[in-house]
């Protein structure tokens, strides 16, 4: 399911709906991650919370929306937000999606 492709047709502050009517295949799981590439190059990541239609699915992004818009490309990566784990975390600041936000190289993200 890593390859589900979808478009943004609706964002309402930190609410995305995203159909994947022209994508044919199915919905992504309730609480899986979907990543949007923003037009500067940096990736937004949301989370499914609801099926609203047969093709359609509403998430809430994981930081700010401003620049999204209707048509954007979204990937669903198949898996819920993974966290890094380990002694590497340890003192780090870390925002909700996993990367470093402390000025400190990015931590790996190992699963446990």
């Amino acid at each position: 399911m890593a390859d589900t492709k979808g478009e943004v047709i609706q964002v309402i502050g930190p609410v995305v709906d995203v159909s994947f009517e022209k994508s044919g295949t199915d919905l992504p799981s309730i609480h899986d991650a979907l990543e949007i590439e923003r037009n500067d190059g940096s990736s937004l990541i949301i989370e499914c919370q609801q099926h609203i239609g047969e093709h359609t699915i509403r998430a809430i992004a994981m930081d700010s929306t401003d620049g999204l818009q209707r048509g954007m490309e979204v990937i669903s990566t198949g898996s819920a937000i993974k966290m890094p784990i380990g002694d590497d975390v340890r003192g780090r600041l870390l925002n909700v999606v996993g990367k470093s936000i402390d000025g400190i190289d990015q931590v790996s993200n190992e699963d446990g």
